[in-house]
């Protein structure tokens, strides 16, 4: 029993008096408590019971790491201005556990506080920890030193993996479990795993995360299961409520396959994909807003649940996009934005769907949500044409030496580019095969640029020049986004990952330069031209804070970098030509643009738009 010190009546009475007299931030005021929260969500035969009564959860999925933390609750004020009374989000393991042991729960990660910002605009939280979430992000959001280990074995029961999600669900839970609705926060459920019959069926893996869960104190919530209506019976557990995830056109025929399945139970669906993700090199997504609408009212007269997958998309800011495979050898990398056809648009501002589906929820719960907040000012501003440069040759770091490739792993390094050099002696040349090549590279003989091959398109070999004389072979490779789906996630190691030959035969002796390009300040930038992979400087007048779009039109292959925000990935083969920048990015005066392009030239060009600047769309989504 902990020591308890006596005070007499009279002492206290005169410590109380001297409290209350003083102001509100002396010592004696105490900082705010969220109150023990009596109610609960629970399950009773096909319906959600909040104390005791019917509760119907409509729901909107959105990222707080995709949107800017200076938006959060403009973004969350929408959600309850559309009906919503439930915002749902995974937790990204990724962008908290950067390095094995080192967290980071601040700034932009700070999920605790998006979820306290939820709750004070009256919104409930599903939380969808993982740890595997999928979600168009890099490795579905698994940190990728888990795979420098070769023999660690993802989404399984191995020791090495389980252990390692133990300990990301133990320092997660630090964070939320005084968030939950029992502690008098607004998380009413928790998913366990992540459409995990899309993957495999073996149930003790299954129950195992829902033990780690339960183990790290976040049991006090529902838990649930959610899946493809075809991954039921291998996705979920017969202890949890499960929900289910389907695309515009499915409702109907999904809520029939989830009855046959589970007879009793809840009636929700965990992801209604409101529209698209787009690929580069691929068509953008505009989905039919009016079929959603009329499908999401037909949801909410039966007194189903829904989660709309997504309500906000917003941007895969840096290094987050994952990348898609339908085969298992195919490859499609995902845009940075991650709009979505979202009813609300990537800048925040309301999409067409915006309303419709507001009408729908509005007219079967007879409810009305509070007036629509004004949307931030959006502008151009100018950029002035002459830019400051500096070439990657003359900014390459301390190389290692090596007599293999290394991984990006085996490097210690997540995202950026790796740069692979060996020598040619007078007469090397012939057919160069960069096996498991992850995900695109440049080849260079003395720095001049002999060729490009792309996972994306499957090429992995090219044919080097007889030299005549002794020369210098680089391979400049980008990790233009691990694999989010399906077992290829096990072997997303990036960079190099299998056997290099030149002419049949694998060159030993490698100068291997680490680029993450994790701090553009420290270049050094010169006044002239730059041609090759170079970076470039330039300054944009802002008098005022506003949000704008970068044109990328005039700009080839790279990255950007606003200030020291990485704003994400630039690709002349689109569909995306524009990305979105927030106004509380901007500095006042003078904002400092800064973007490295593979392919920069004299030719470079960068402006503002108002608006988002896509190309060819398509209507359809491909089937998961």
């Amino acid at each position: 029993m902990p020591l308890r010190t006596k005070v007499s009546t009279g002492v206290f009475v005169f410590l109380l008096a001297v409290c209350l007299a003083v102001s509100e931030g002396s010592a004696c005021a105490q900082p705010a408590r969220a109150p023990l929260n009596d109610h609960s969500v629970t399950v009773s035969g096909r319906q959600f019971l909040m104390d005791g009564k019917p509760y119907q959860i409509i729901s909107g999925e959105m990222h707080y790491t995709r949107v800017p933390r200076e938006y959060w609750r403009d973004r969350l004020r929408k959600a309850k201005a559309m009906g919503l009374n439930t915002i749902s989000t995974y937790a990204f393991w990724n962008a908290h556990e950067p390095r094995p042991g080192v967290y980071d729960f601040t700034g932009q990660n700070d999920i605790a506080e998006y979820i306290r910002e939820a709750q004070q605009e009256g919104l409930n939280v599903i939380l969808r920890p993982g740890p595997y979430v999928c979600a168009e992000w890099e490795l579905g959001g698994y940190p990728s030193w888990l795979l420098k280990d070769k023999s660690l074995v993802l989404r399984s029961d191995d020791p090495k993996y389980t252990a390692a999600v133990t300990r990301w669900f133990a320092r997660l839970a630090q964070e939320i479990k005084p968030l939950l609705q029992k502690n008098g926060g607004p998380i009413i459920a928790i998913q366990v795993e992540n459409e995990y019959g899309a993957f495999g069926d073996d149930k003790t893996y299954l129950e195992g995360v829902k033990n780690q869960l339960i183990e790290a104190g976040l049991g006090d919530a529902l838990l649930y299961t959610s899946n493809q209506p075809g991954d039921i019976l291998k996705g979920s557990l017969p202890e949890l409520p499960t929900v289910i995830n389907f695309g515009t056109g499915d409702a109907k025929k999904s809520f029939a396959k989830l009855d046959e399945l589970r007879p009793d139970g809840p009636r929700m669906t965990g992801e209604y994909w409101a529209g698209w993700f787009d690929k580069w090199g691929e068509k953008h997504h505009e989905t039919n807003g009016a079929q959603e609408a009329a499908e999401l009212r037909w949801v909410l007269e039966q007194g189903y649940s829904v989660n709309l997958f997504l309500f906000a998309g917003g941007s895969s800011f840096g290094w987050m996009n994952g990348a898609d495979t339908h085969t298992g050898t195919d490859y499609h990398p995902d845009t940075t934005s991650y709009d979505y056809d979202a009813p609300l648009e990537e800048n925040g501002q309301p999409r067409y769907k915006f309303e419709l589906f507001r009408k729908a929820i509005v007219d079967v719960t007879h409810t009305t949500p509070p007036r629509l907040p004004k949307s931030a000012r959006r502008a151009t501003f100018p950029i002035a044409p002459t830019m400051l440069t500096a070439s990657l040759w003359r900014n390459l770091p301390t190389p290692i030496n090596s007599k293999v490739p290394l991984s990006f792993e085996d490097l210690d390094q997540s995202y950026g580019y790796v740069l692979y050099r060996t020598g040619l002696d007078e007469g090397g040349g012939g057919k160069l095969v960069l096996g498991g090549l992850h995900d695109y590279a440049q080849v260079y003989i003395d720095q001049q640029l002999a060729g490009t091959l792309d996972r994306r398109l499957g090429t992995e070999s090219i044919d080097i020049p007889r030299q005549t004389h002794a020369s210098t072979l680089d391979i400049l490779v980008e990790n233009t986004g691990r694999v989010n789906y399906s077992k290829k996630i096990r072997t997303e190691q990036a960079g190099l990952t299998g056997e290099v030959t030149l002419d049949g035969a694998a060159p030993k002796n490698w100068e291997i330069y680490s680029l993450p390009m994790d701090d553009v300040a420290h270049l050094r930038f010169v006044a002239e031209s730059c041609s090759g992979p170079c970076f470039f400087q330039a300054h944009m007048t802002v008098k005022k804070q506003a949000d704008t779009y970068l044109d990328t039109r005039g700009l080839h292959k790279g990255q950007m970098w606003v200030g020291e925000h990485n704003l994400g990935r630039f690709w002349w083969i689109g569909p995306q030509y524009a990305l979105y920048t927030p106004g509380p990015w901007l500095q006042r005066g003078s904002t400092t643009l800064t973007f490295f392009d593979l392919l920069g030239d004299s030719s470079e060009r960068l402006s503002t738009a108002t608006e988002p600047i896509f190309g060819t769309t398509v209507s359809t989504r491909e089937s998961q």
